[in-house]
């Protein structure tokens, strides 16, 4: 199967097979296309974050406002429950409503159980007096819906003009009366509560409790509630909900819920995960009901209630979607406008170049009389004018090659016949040496047998393989011929083990290296010069290490010859190291450019080079 790069080249491959119309389309396409793309994209984008920071900052507005204005409303409630601290008459009557039971507990007990009668003018005096006094606080600020004032037996005064008096009164002063019992008279906010009216209507109410202390001994004397009516909280809620399309919830500082305005209540939960962790005021994406909805919330610096609004996105984006599909429209009419013009165009642009592909394919057949009409001076006229002028040029060329071919069969006659086979040159040397053993000079016939195998090596073709075996037998038979010329001269150690006898190299590598090594850096000073060969492997290359203890080189020889091996400028280092180059710029010919030589300073003081050849299964990597 083809892998990733297998297929991605194939692809590629048929784009650019292509014919050049419609390579044209699709660049005009592209170029139109990606431009209007990414200018719809940034501007849907760019308006979609815009709407969420304005919608972000006017619902925070409202939210701070209505939560302001709540508090303030709460705020007056909570001041009308102080209003019997300040009112005589109301403590006055406490007092004596709470004599006036606590006296009748005491005849009950003595009565033995009888039933003992009521003193109706004194309850009476009580009543109208406190329920006077209820009226007035009713009146001072509108919207509360009752004032229930209790002396400390639990039992309740309030006025019933407002028709919404709670049916389950005694149950509700038991719960506040515990709700109340850890406070020192201060002020308590309890939450929402329904309740049925003593007109069978369902109602709901903020309720704000506080004790009443006795200004002599600040000992409960008795308790005030005071029932808000919620639906003024619950007109700036509809109201809030209009102006932002979401829903609203309060809950208070404990997660319990105050007020929320999705009846199936399937925000609730969203608010209960957030009161753990949320600040006062912020704002975040949540699904609810699977919709993605915006939460925006703030808090209560009073009361500490969250007021959370729930805005779903489809609503806030309304009008950026609008404005992305008429992006969109506007994108693909322009796209068919365009296509419509690229065709035109492309047409008019490789017509003359489909003219010119058929003049080749008949040039191809060996038609040179062919010629392109030039209409135009612009660049496919200009090209087709050097097509004509090229046709004429390979005409002439043509001609001339049939001239050159039959000079250069005539001179290769010529020279075939003054040719010496060098087959020759090895008998008659093979002859000599004969002769020099049947007279019985030794060292000559060696000579001759040494020179005889490094000619047969070194006059072969240069391009064949050879072993790291054949190479060294070479080197050995070379250095051999000097020490008869330069009796025990040089020593060559050649220290490679035999696993790599079988390497196969290119030919005349190393006595290039050795040549170069003995011409540039024998020192007569020295009775032996030492040649050391080499031959070790890492992870990516064979290494063949040739050391010599000459007069070594100067380091910016050493340098300017590496720059050349790496392809560098070589125009400075005028003919030195012509040969180290020459088997550099064969082997990266070969094998490729991660292979080569390379100078180093020898251990011993002369020089060291190194040949980077391939492993076996990397030879043909270039």
């Amino acid at each position: 199967m083809m892998n990733t790069k297998q297929r991605a080249r194939s692809v590629w491959s048929k784009l650019t097979d292509m014919p050049m119309e419609r390579k044209l389309l699709a660049v005009f396409l592209v170029a139109i296309t990606l431009p209007l793309t990414f200018i719809g994209y940034i501007s849907y984008t760019n308006y979609t974050s815009s709407i969420e920071k304005t919608t972000v900052s006017y619902s925070n507005n409202l939210m701070i406002a209505m939560m302001e204005r709540m508090d303030d409303y709460i705020e007056d409630m909570m001041r009308i429950s102080s209003i019997p601290a300040y009112q005589a008459d109301i403590r006055q009557n406490l007092i004596r409503s709470n004599n006036y039971y606590e006296q009748r507990q005491e005849m009950a007990g003595k009565s033995d159980g009888k039933a003992v009668p009521d003193d109706f003018n004194q309850l009476l005096f009580i009543q109208r007096g406190i329920q006077s006094s209820v009226k007035f606080i009713n009146n001072i600020k509108r919207g509360a819906n009752v004032v229930y004032i209790f002396d400390a037996f639990g039992n309740g005064y309030y006025s019933t003009e407002t028709g919404a008096v709670r049916l389950d009164l005694e149950e509700s002063y038991l719960r506040w009366k515990k709700a109340s019992e850890s406070s020192s008279g201060e002020a308590l906010l309890l939450g929402n509560e329904a309740y049925i009216s003593n007109l069978n209507s369902k109602k709901n109410a903020l309720t704000v409790v506080r004790k009443i202390l006795d200004d002599a001994s600040l000992k409960p004397i008795g308790l005030i509630a005071v029932d808000t009516d919620f639906r003024v909280i619950e007109d700036q809620i509809i109201e809030l909900n209009k102006l932002t399309h979401g829903n609203a919830l309060i809950v208070d500082d404990k997660g319990g819920m105050i007020y929320d305005s999705d009846k199936a209540h399937s925000t609730h939960s969203i608010a209960d995960q957030v009161m753990q962790t949320a600040g006062q005021n912020g704002h975040f994406y949540a699904s609810v009901q699977g919709e993605r909805q915006l939460v925006v919330y703030t808090t209560s610096a009073q009361t500490h209630w969250k007021l959370f609004v729930f805005i779903p996105e489809r609503e806030m984006n309304k009008d950026s979607v609008r404005i992305r599909n008429t992006t969109w429209a506007a994108t693909f009419v322009t796209i068919g406008v365009a296509l419509f013009i690229s065709i035109l165009f492309s047409s008019a642009l490789t017509k003359p170049l489909r003219k010119m592909m058929r003049l080749m394919r008949s040039v191809q057949e060996g038609n040179l009389s062919v010629k392109f009409p030039v209409r135009n001076r612009d660049e496919i006229g200009q090209l087709g004018l050097q097509f004509n002028r090229m046709i004429m040029r390979i005409d002439q060329l043509i001609k001339d090659i049939y001239d050159i071919e039959a000079k250069k069969n005539e001179a290769e006659i010529h020279a075939l016949q003054n040719q010496i086979n060098p087959h020759f040159m090895y008998n008659t040397l093979e002859t000599i040496r004969m002769f020099a053993e049947l007279n019985d000079d030794d060292s000559v016939a060696d000579m001759l047998s040494a020179f005889g195998q490094l000619l047969r090596y070194s006059i072969g073709d240069v391009r064949e393989k050879t072993t790291v075996k054949a190479e060294l037998e070479h080197v050995r038979h070379y250095v051999e011929i000097l020490n008869y010329r330069y009796p025990n001269r040089f020593k060559l150690e050649l220290h490679v083990e035999e696993p790599f006898y079988s390497v196969p190299t290119l030919k005349l590598l190393l006595q290039p290296i050795i040549e170069n090594a003995i011409q540039h850096g024998f020192d007569d000073s020295k009775p032996v010069m030492n040649i050391v060969v080499q031959m070790d492997k890492t992870d990516q290359f064979h290494l063949i290490h040739i050391i010599d203890d000459g007069t070594g080189m100067p380091p910016e020889v050493r340098e300017r010859l590496n720059h050349s091996f790496n392809g560098g400028d070589v125009s400075s280092s005028g003919r030195s190291g012509i040969g180290l180059r020459n088997v550099c710029e064969r082997i990266k010919l070969h094998y490729g450019h991660n292979y080569g030589l390379q100078v180093l300073e020898g251990p011993f003081g002369g020089t060291e080079v190194v040949l980077k050849l391939p492993l076996p299964w990397s030879e043909n990597d270039k």
